[in-house]
């Protein structure tokens, strides 16, 4: 097998075929299976949505962010609404601001002729899992303080003190030790 044919002279490699194909294929499914197909979910709004309405398509918005896909916010104007379009930013900016622990605007809101369309993508979980994390470190060295090397000298204290008081197996606590 030719290794680096544009060298001079070109440099090649004694292998066995069978075994190379067979890594391969390896590598081949070891990419296809680190790649995520991103998946975009809609959903529509209406400028004078009800407020029960709201809610129930927010609640699926936030569980569409939690999946891990996209979601596509759409607000459908009929007739007079289109003079009014910031009815329907108001409502795009009221989601974003209400899934923004789960989700953040990957692209702000824009008119599409009679549609306003905003896209919101998932909060990276990775991020979340750092934080939690890192929380309790920061918060274990302030506790603990300045003097780290005062905390072995009660250490060493202690146990002289535990040594002197224990009675020996046998004894009872006011007998004598020698």
């Amino acid at each position: 097998m030719e290794v680096a044919p544009n060298a001079n002279p070109p440099v090649c490699k004694i292998m066995d075929f069978g075994k190379f194909k067979y890594e391969q294929d390896v590598r081949r499914k070891e990419s296809r299976r680190k790649t995520t197909n991103v998946v975009i979910k809609e959903m529509k709004f209406r400028p004078k949505i009800d407020e029960h309405d709201y809610t129930t398509k927010t609640k699926h918005v936030e569980r569409f962010l939690n999946e891990g896909s996209k979601v596509k916010i759409t607000i459908m104007f009929r007739g007079r609404e289109m003079a009014h379009p910031e009815l329907g930013k108001k409502i795009l900016d009221r989601i974003a601001e209400q899934v923004k622990d789960v989700g953040n605007v990957e692209a702000a809101p824009r008119v599409d002729g009679r549609n306003m369309l905003m896209v919101l993508a998932p909060v990276k979980k990775q991020e979340v899992k750092v934080a939690g994390s890192s929380k309790p470190r920061p918060s274990a060295p302030p506790s603990s303080g300045a003097p780290p090397a005062a905390a072995p000298a009660p250490e060493e204290s202690q146990p002289p003190a535990v040594e002197v008081e224990a009675p020996a197996v046998g004894q009872s606590a006011g007998s004598p030790t020698s």
